[in-house]
């Protein structure tokens, strides 16, 4: 299935049922009095989470959908049927906005939650509603009133603990095919990752969901390589992993600080203040006096605070400790933030 995760759809709530002007005529009752009934209240759009949908590709051709009218009220206090509500399927972590003012309508991000979206029409009201002691024949009447009308805009934002960065070729798509079940693409050339990922790791009883976004290049905070849309993707983790190639041709470092700069300029708000792990990959490609010539070259510019992880992910040296560091990480922040 091809991965969508942007989409703008056409939604439109069904109109309420206009209010009967009716008078009951029987034999015995030839001026029985108004018995026009209520219309019937228009149908709303909803959005709600479907479980296993994992994409948006169900909305790139069919862009407009409506809710079912309010049927019309009768006669003998008939009141009209409500319209039908319409429920749109979409994955969790999807964000929903205006599409004409980029207003924030809300975001679906817990399991079998809803969202409204274009609520139905009023309906209308009929002349019985109108009888009084001074008006015993009414002719009194409204019409429904119409449903809401606008476009929205789909954004679908992957919900993870973890998110991989780094550039393209740095090896992310081999770590989560060795701390996973996922299976992405793995070769040896730039961009094999095109889409998103996603990884579960269990270990000792915990457990952590990684996010495998394509690698990115020098400008991606600007859109360049697509790279602000992937960018989202790792907006809601709680943690990253830089993982960084230990021999390009020029210098991991350089590799380093480009991918940092794309963070600090990305817009997405709170990105660059995540906690990000520095995580030195393919070190089975080098003799341990080259690695730990690169581990004092980064702490030097990261600090002392930034956890520093060589690892290979070919072979799998380190990834161990580098999972069991991460779910340690992630049960510590969410202690913290139940006692917050």
């Amino acid at each position: 299935m091809q991965f969508i995760d942007e989409a703008s759809i056409d939604v439109a709530a069904g109109n309420g049922g206009d209010g009967c002007v009716s008078f009951l005529r029987e034999r015995n009752r030839p001026k029985g009095g108004p018995d026009g009934g209520n219309g019937g209240r228009g149908g709303d759009v909803y959005l709600r989470v479907e479980p296993g949908l994992n994409t948006l590709v169900d909305y790139r051709f069919k862009r407009h959908f409506r809710a079912a009218n309010g049927r019309h009220g009768e006669g003998g206090q008939k009141t009209g049927r409500c319209g039908e509500d319409q429920y749109l399927p979409v994955p969790i972590g999807t964000k929903v906005s205006n599409a004409e003012n980029g207003l924030l309508l809300g975001e679906l991000i817990t399991t079998n939650s809803s969202l409204l979206v274009a609520r139905g029409g009023d309906a209308g009201r009929g002349n019985m509603t109108y009888a009084s002691s001074t008006n015993r024949t009414p002719y009194r009447h409204t019409k429904g009133e119409q449903g809401e009308q606008l476009r929205i805009r789909l954004e679908l934002q992957l919900l993870a603990d973890i998110g991989l960065l780094g550039m393209p070729n740095a090896g992310k798509s081999s770590l989560i095919h060795k701390l996973s079940a996922a299976r992405p693409k793995v070769a040896d050339y730039p961009f094999t990752t095109l889409t998103p990922q996603l990884g579960l790791v269990r270990r000792q009883g915990s457990e952590a969901v990684i996010a495998d976004i394509p690698g990115l290049i020098a400008g991606s905070a600007q859109g360049r390589g697509l790279g602000s849309r992937f960018l989202r993707h790792v907006n809601r983790t709680s943690l990253l992993w830089h993982v960084v190639d230990v021999c390009p041709d020029d210098s991991p470092l350089a590799h380093y600080r480009i991918i940092r700069d794309e963070i600090r300029q990305s817009e997405l708000p709170g990105l660059a203040d995540k906690p990000c792990w520095l995580v030195l990959n393919k070190i089975d490609l080098l003799e341990n006096d080259r690695i730990e010539q690169l581990r004092q070259t980064f702490r030097a510019e990261l600090g002392e605070s930034i956890p520093i992880h060589a690892i290979s992910a070919m072979t799998g040296e380190g990834c161990e400790q580098l999972a069991l560091a991460a779910l340690e990480h992630i049960r510590n922040a969410a202690s913290e933030a139940q006692e917050a």
